[in-house]
């Protein structure tokens, strides 16, 4: 005899034949007890607490990571309505009545849903699911546990299910189970206190927390966050006043996630974490309406859940007009990066699947299910009929991620096998070294690790991928977007003499942005060091055409010889590229050594230049000794310290001793040339402005910098500014002209330029350089090109970079003045520059440098390893400069992922600094 109490639940399963599957049913009162059991088998998802509540939490700098031990696929739709549901209850279901002697360990995740509860998901799959299992031809072979919990609601929701009125998200509490008996039934019933008690035989009795340890297979169905009105989620949630923030749902679903790798222990109150689970484990999250429909916040789901990067299952419309929006929706996912692993429809006679298999062309399966029937008469037939289809999709998913994980374990190896890494010492790389990114999204790098069991790690990107980076998650797919319209409308198309739409509204960006007040003339290339060697090229000419009278009137290719060498002023310590002729314009350094570049001789003329840093929380200047000597001006210590870095580039220290100073040294040091080098002219002065990138992120003083640009015009030599890195709000501004006070004559951009997204570089240059070029001859020419000069897809995404960076309604680092905020906290950057292992620290913009103590300073220096690894250990992926640790972000980050950036470097050297103690 079964209690009142499981009686009334029994009813509200609304179809479960209890006694001919042998069900055994349980419902677990609200308490709190209860209450807690459940958010523990959650993965404490629902935890209400104010600072984790859905609209309140925050990104962090990287998001936890994914198991890849077993499958787990994404379920998308077409559209709202075209059989998703159907799909993942087919699919559970053949998983679970598979006859493989393993048990299994399933899940279920419904992360939104609207019309809740007249409108189930999970308990529509619960519902399916058993009727599947006990219609199967083979019975229950084994025990099944399913149970069903809800957890977030709306207020709406909470009122229709205990007519009691909350504010905002909050528990439910809702929670259902039920067990499937299979051939064997149980010798125990619950009495109405919710206990077991011994059979009409009086045998004895076994406790529930044992019965239920024992079953071998269970479901869990969850749904995270429930809305009462039948309509999209962004309207549910705005009409029910619930905002909730897309890192939520993210955080959500990987807590959930994370709860599933484990298996359960029953105690008869609840689901309790326990032991690791041996079963075969599969997972099913599925979304809400179509591919693009809105979340909760009103991002797109494609969008919203990308930071997970799951793969997808696609259950696509076999009805009129079903081929269009399936393709739509699979174009939507696989432009994002999502790995599509089958495509599902349902056949009505019009034969959507052949269109689909000629786009697809094999890259991924299609099946097709008999038509659907009216639901409302019931499924079972259509379940039994589509078995085997079930079972070809549950197949065709499993070799799916089998082939992916295969490929994974099998690329580090291959990688060291083939790859040729840049800059990189390949004997101090070993296999277990390597990283391995599966993809990226916004700031994060997904990271493949295999040393405790299969995993996806999420990884802050704080090399901004090789200083290119700059996107967020929400710009990342508007560029991809971009890249893929010009591909789609140009491919490629020659530029010479030609314009098109994305070059020349890139030009006009351009110049009304980096080269506001200087440029008019705008050559494209295709990396920076190309961009160097062409702006090189513009200043010489320029120089040529102004002082004439110091070179021979035959000025063709045939005279090379008999003219006087051009040469260029330059700071050691700076750097402009790998190609030879780049290399020529810098000084001596590790990347310039006879094994490096036999061919180098270095042309110029190369200045020792002062150094600004922070050490012991003060920002002071550090001046070579060869540029005091045998200067009779002398040097206040007034002038070598600074209260904060905004008064290293007042425009006031122009008038200082130190700025004669600089003058004298820069006049002199030309002058001593001019007198030793006759056939050597300096004909162009070329500066990495503030920051010595590949330098090993060193600043060089404004005002030092300011006074050669001054000298060089007065002296009528071209200037030319290499903001390959600086460039585009790297340092807090779109250029760094409006840091040094002063304009070149010739610029160069790139890495940011395109967000990071594909290689572009332009040269800049005023219109008297421009004019230089100009003659009768196609000679006079600048003949320099390359086959993808403004190549659409990089004109078209440098476009849409520049506009957001620009933009304050999507910048939100954005002050009104159009620079950007402070994005590293002043007080931690002081800590760190206090620090014994520290030597100096430098912050600009997006950029925070940290000098290490080290007798073997330099590029060589191995003494960052450590902190390296350990700052990788803890989701920040960085690279350093020998022993020069930096975290580069981007315009659009978050001072709060900064701030996190330097805690856990703050902890790193504490702890070092602990364990010297010891």
């Amino acid at each position: 005899m079964m209690s009142r109490f499981a009686l009334l639940f029994r009813r509200s399963l609304s179809g479960y034949d209890c006694d001919r599957v042998g069900l055994q049913v349980r419902k677990v009162r609200c308490t709190s007890q209860t209450r807690h059991l459940s958010q523990q088998r959650a993965g404490e998802e629902c935890c209400g607490t104010d600072d984790s509540s859905p609209a309140t939490r925050k990104d962090s700098v990287a998001t936890r990571g994914v198991n890849l031990s077993h499958p787990t696929f994404v379920v998308w739709g077409a559209n709202t309505g075209v059989g998703k549901t159907l799909l993942s209850a087919g699919l559970l279901g053949s998983i679970l009545s598979s006859r493989k002697a393993r048990s299994r360990d399933v899940m279920y995740l419904k992360p939104v849903q609207t019309g809740y509860p007249a409108d189930s998901d999970a308990r529509f799959v619960t519902r399916e699911v058993s009727n599947i299992l006990r219609s199967s031809p083979h019975g229950i072979q084994n025990k099944v546990y399913i149970c069903n919990h809800t957890l977030k609601a709306s207020p709406a929701v909470h009122w229709a299910v205990k007519s009691k009125e909350e504010t905002g998200m909050k528990d439910l509490g809702s929670y259902e189970e039920l067990i499937l008996e299979g051939s064997q039934r149980p010798n125990f019933y619950m009495n109405g206190h919710d206990n077991l008690e011994a059979d009409s035989q009086g045998r004895s009795t076994e406790s529930f927390s044992s019965a239920l340890a024992s079953l071998p297979s269970q479901l869990t169905c969850k749904t995270m966050l429930s809305w009462f009105d039948p309509v999209s989620p962004h309207y549910a949630a705005q009409t029910e006043r619930t905002l909730v923030d897309d890192s939520y749902v993210i955080h959500s679903i990987q807590s959930a996630l994370e709860s599933h790798n484990i298996g359960y222990i029953n105690d008869g109150s609840g689901c309790e974490a326990g032991e690791e689970s041996r079963a075969e484990k599969w997972v099913l999250i599925e979304t809400a309406g179509g591919v693009a429909s809105p979340g909760p916040s009103g991002t797109l789901q494609c969008d919203l859940y990308r930071p997970l990067r799951l793969p997808a299952v696609l259950m696509g419309d076999g009805h009129l007009g079903g081929i269009s929006s399936t393709i739509s929706a699979y174009e939507s996912l696989h432009s994002r990066g999502y790995d599509v692993g089958a495509v599902v429809l349902s056949d009505y006679g019009l034969d959507n699947e052949k269109p689909l298999l000629k786009y697809l062309q094999g890259r991924v399966p299609v099946f097709v299910l008999p038509p659907v029937p009216d639901i409302s008469k019931g499924l079972s037939d259509w379940f039994d009929e589509s078995q085997v289809c079930f079972s070809q999709i549950r197949y065709a998913l499993e070799e799916s991620h089998l082939r992916r994980i295969q490929r994974l374990h099998e690329m580090p190896r291959k990688a060291e096998q083939i790859l040729w890494w840049p800059f990189t010492q390949h004997t101090m790389v070993p296999t277990g070294e390597i990283t391995l990114i599966d993809s990226r999204c916004g700031e994060n790098f997904s990271v493949f690790k295999s040393t405790d069991g299969d995993r996806l790690e999420s990884q802050f990107d704080a090399c901004a991928s090789w200083w290119t980076q700059g996107p967020d998650m929400h710009l990342q797919p508007e560029l991809a977007r971009e890249a893929a319209y010009a591909a789609g409308r140009y491919g490629h198309v020659m530029f010479p003499e030609n314009v098109h739409e994305p070059a020349l509204r890139c030009a006009e960006l351009l110049l009304e942005g980096v080269g506001q007040g200087w440029a008019r003339r705008v050559f494209f290339s295709d990396t920076g060091s190309a961009a160097i060697e062409i702006a090189l090229k513009m200043a010489f000419r320029k120089f040529v055409k102004d002082h004439a009278s110091f070179f021979s009137a035959d000025t063709s290719w045939k005279s090379v010889e008999s003219q006087p060498s051009l040469k260029v002023l330059a700071l050691s310590g700076s750097y402009h590229g790998d190609t030879l002729g780049a290399m020529e314009a810098q000084a001596p350094n590790p990347y310039t050594g006879f094994l490096q570049q036999p061919w180098y001789s270095g042309r110029g003329l190369f200045l020792d230049s002062p150094k600004v840093y922070m050490q012991m929380g003060q920002w002071q200047l550090d001046i070579p000794d060869s540029l005091l000597k045998d200067n009779a001006v002398k040097v206040k210590h007034a002038d070598t310290v600074f209260d904060s870095r905004d008064d290293v580039f007042s425009a006031t220290r122009d008038q200082t001793n130190l700025a004669e100073t600089y003058r004298a040294y820069v006049d002199n040091q030309l002058s001593v040339h001019k007198a030793k080098e006759v056939k050597n002219v300096i004909a162009a002065l070329i500066i990495e402005p503030v920051i010595h990138g590949a330098g090993g992120m060193e600043m060089v003083d404004p005002l030092f910098q300011r006074v050669l640009v001054s000298v060089c015009r007065n002296r009528n030599v071209p200037v030319i500014f290499d903001e390959i890195f600086a460039g585009c709000w790297r340092f807090g501004v779109q250029s760094t002209s409006e840091l040094l006070n002063c304009y070149p004559d010739i610029a160069c951009y790139a890495k940011l330029l395109t967000g990071g997204t594909v290689p572009l570089a332009v040269t800049l240059a005023t219109e008297d350089v421009f004019e230089s070029f100009k003659g009768l001859s196609k000679l006079d020419a600048l003949l320099h090109g390359h086959s993808y000069t403004a190549h659409a897809m990089g004109c078209a995404t440098a476009v849409a970079a520049l506009q957001y960076f620009k933009d304050p309604s999507k910048n939100t680092n954005l002050l009104p003045s159009g620079r950007l905020l402070e994005l590293w906290e002043p007080e931690l950057v002081a800590a760190i520059s206090c620090h014994p292992s520290v030597k100096r620290v430098t912050t600009i913009g997006t950029l925070f440098a940290c000098e290490l103590q080290d007798k073997d300073s330099g590029y060589a220096s191995t003494s960052t390893k450590g902190l390296i690894q350990s700052l990788r250990a803890n989701g920040i992926f960085a690279r350093p400069l020998g022993n020069v640790v930096y975290f580069l972000c981007g315009p659009l980050t978050a001072p709060a992922s900064c701030k996190i950036l330097l805690q856990v470097l703050e902890s790193h050297l504490s702890r070092e600094m602990e364990q010297i103690k010891n």
